[in-house]
């Protein structure tokens, strides 16, 4: 049995998936097997992951009818139930991993068999040019008190705010995870990344690897910049149902209350509709992107100074039919995280 089973759902990745299987060949630990789950590709990706499959019986490559991205914890789970490996771990067909991510993970969980997440840093590139966007998590700016998890639970006080676990680093232990019922994703949240490692932090505890482990792909049409303010709101509404069904044994190890939750996700969404505003901008949608921005502009609050202040530039950027990214990139600003 492998150590490791790698979960690679893809869709369309006909640009990015040779890389990726390519930094798992490069893996200096080799106990793994790679699953490759094609939501229905219409381009060359099945084509592509089908000859590395067959150099290969590490890897294989299942084909399914498109689903899409609000079934994704259905096809991770159907992966799941194929899986030989003892840890698990998420690849998805446009990131890539650095040599030494599974090697250190191993390490890790064989020697800390309370841990049931580990995780670490990743770098953000940018499809297009593929230059390096942003460093996630940046070092200073996070408590990481809690990051350990220690009493579980205890890291909740950070997640429901912010995820700042990139989802490309995670290997979780098989048992935890098959203890919540695999992967989780409520219905219309396209992703399972936080709702799954909420219901871990119940489990055990977390390990950060301060180290660089792994790249992500950004695209200026990704789910997060085409909806950031409705999935803001959705994920509002999915952390305050955690927070009122968890167990008074657990809420008492959280420091963290409802109206912290409120607070924190009334001022992320006026940046969510100024950053809604960008990117609208950017794929030259004038009109809406200068509705977006007005809202964050007269948004009712009296935090946010900055983030009013770069609505009200693209604002008028849009009168112009002009775009922000010349000046942002001036100013140093290469995003909005």
């Amino acid at each position: 049995m492998p150590a490791f089973t790698i979960l690679s759902p893809t869709f369309n990745h006909e640009r990015f998936i040779a890389k990726c299987i390519d930094s798992v060949l490069a893996q200096n630990f080799t106990d793994w097997e790679m699953i490759i789950l094609d939501d229905g590709s219409t381009d060359k990706t099945g084509e592509i992951a089908a000859r590395f499959a067959s150099v290969d019986p590490r890897i294989q490559y299942h084909r399914q009818e498109n689903q899409g991205i609000f079934s994704l914890a259905e096809t991770n789970n159907k992966g799941l139930s194929m899986a030989r490996g003892r840890y698990i771990s998420i690849l998805e067909c446009d990131d890539c991993w650095e040599p030494e991510k599974l090697q250190r993970q191993f390490d890790i969980l064989e020697s800390h068999p309370e841990v049931v997440v580990c995780w670490g840093r990743a770098q953000a590139l940018v499809a297009e040019t593929q230059e390096v966007q942003n460093l996630s998590p940046k070092a200073g700016r996070y408590d990481t008190t809690v990051w350990p998890n220690q009493p579980p639970g205890s890291i909740l006080n950070a997640l429901y705010l912010e995820n700042m676990i990139p989802a490309v680093t995670i290997t979780m232990r098989r048992t935890a995870l098959e203890a919540i019922g695999g992967f989780r994703q409520p219905a219309e949240f396209p992703t399972t990344d936080l709702p799954t490692l909420l219901d871990l932090a119940l489990q055990g505890e977390f390990y950060f690897d301060g180290d660089i482990l792994a790249q992500w792909t950004v695209y200026s049409n990704q789910m997060t910049k085409m909806y950031p303010v409705a999935m803001l709101n959705q994920r509002w509404n999915y952390v305050l149902g955690h927070l009122g069904a968890l167990s008074p044994e657990i809420q008492s190890r959280l420091t963290i209350s409802e109206s912290d939750i409120n607070r924190h996700f009334r001022h992320r969404q006026l940046i969510a509709y100024a950053t809604s505003g960008r990117y609208k901008l950017m794929r030259k949608a004038f009109s809406s992107a200068r509705q977006d921005y007005l809202r964050a502009i007269f948004y009712p609050s009296f935090t946010g100074i900055t983030w009013r202040l770069r609505a009200i530039t693209g604002y008028f950027f849009s009168l112009l039919h002009r775009d922000v990214e010349g000046l942002s990139r001036k100013l140093g600003k290469v995003s909005y995280k």
